[in-house]
């Protein structure tokens, strides 16, 4: 498959949103700046009624307290926040490595949040990081709670949102599509022959993008006259190694005439790659394997894994470079590379 390295600009430079100030919560709520500062700061003597008035005005207005207030008006933040989903997953470190060289390279501090997958502990962060007043603020995905969202659309500073297109962004995205990394990744089994394939994932009720790669997969089979054989998640919606052996275990005693098995990620089907051996099943003889991430792993194991690799680090360091540079909003599609692999 031909790597997509070409930049897709979308909108027009715009100024960033006015910044909402205690000011402005003060003069909707109809009470002084000092009343709404104690209210915030849940200091001092305020009758219940105007408390939860004017947490209902912060609320509205997206108000989000500055940390910072007080200090020199001189004083220019050098941090820039960056919440992740998890540090357990495999991808992120590269994501994580390629915007650090570009910040510390420009004497910013990044400060991490991680959200294990929690859309409300993600709002939460977001709120945390921006009352600090960042110069920018880098956030993996597109999907967030609607007040993260208007946060982030209110706050006065650049956003990028890292990893995926597919959606539609606040300011700036850098990634690739995960729908068509699904979609191709079906057609590479179809034109190998492969006609009867399962799937064996995890939970894309929390793994969004897992669940576009799923998507696009399942559109690719339809154009061309097909589904799923069937489809097996992983119990507890688990990513790992042993819930991929587990999982294609499961699958195959319900369809032993699979040809082919489509797995969300590699640490999947590194796991399914394992229950083959164990299992004398020839690959990919009796049974093809795909995954999803390019991992090292994936690509040293005896027969490699046939998978689709994004460029993480690129994604990193371009999405920082663009938080800096003060440009407009724009769609950066940085692709993704189709590795053939082995076992398939």
């Amino acid at each position: 498959m031909d790597l997509s390295e070409e930049e897709k600009f979308s909108g027009e430079s715009e100024s960033p949103p006015a910044i909402t100030t205690l000011a402005d919560v003060a003069r909707r709520a109809g009470v002084g700046e000092s009343t709404v500062s104690r209210v915030l700061r849940n200091k001092g003597s305020v009758s219940q009624q105007t408390r939860e008035k004017i947490l209902k005005v912060a609320a509205d207005l997206n108000y989000v307290p500055n940390r910072i207030a007080g200090t020199l008006a001189s004083m220019t933040s050098k941090l820039v926040g960056i919440v992740i989903p998890s540090v357990g997953n495999t991808v992120v470190p590269e994501v994580l490595a390629g915007a650090n060289q570009v910040l510390e390279d420009a004497g910013f501090q990044p400060v991490i949040g991680v959200s294990n997958y929690d859309p409300l502990r993600e709002e939460a962060l977001i709120e945390s990081i921006l009352s600090w007043r960042p110069s920018g603020l880098l956030v993996a995905g597109l999907e967030h709670t609607d007040r993260a969202r208007a946060m982030m659309k209110g706050c006065g500073v650049r956003v990028v949102e890292l990893i995926d297109i597919d959606g539609e962004g606040i300011d700036i995205v850098v990634g690739s599509s995960h729908r068509m990394a699904g979609h191709k990744s079906a057609e590479h089994l179809l034109a190998r022959g492969y006609r009867r394939i399962g799937y064996v994932g995890h939970d894309f009720t929390i793994d969004i993008r897992a669940g576009k790669r799923l998507d696009g997969f399942r559109t690719a089979l339809a154009q061309n006259g097909l589904a799923f054989l069937d489809e097996e998640f992983s119990p507890g919606g688990a990513s790992s190694v042993e819930a991929g052996r587990i999982g294609l275990a499961r699958l195959l005693a319900r369809q032993q005439d699979l040809d082919a098995v489509y797995f969300s990620n590699d640490d999947l089907a590194i796991g399914g790659y394992f229950h083959c051996l164990e299992n004398d099943i020839s690959i990919p003889g009796e049974l093809a394997l795909f995954g999803y991430n390019g991992l090292e792993i994936a690509r040293l194991t005896p027969l490699p894994i046939s998978t689709i690799r994004s460029p993480r680090f690129a994604m990193g360091k371009t999405g920082a470079n663009l938080l800096l540079s003060g440009g407009p909003s724009q769609v950066v599609d940085l692709g993704f590379e189709l590795i053939p692999g082995a076992t398939s």
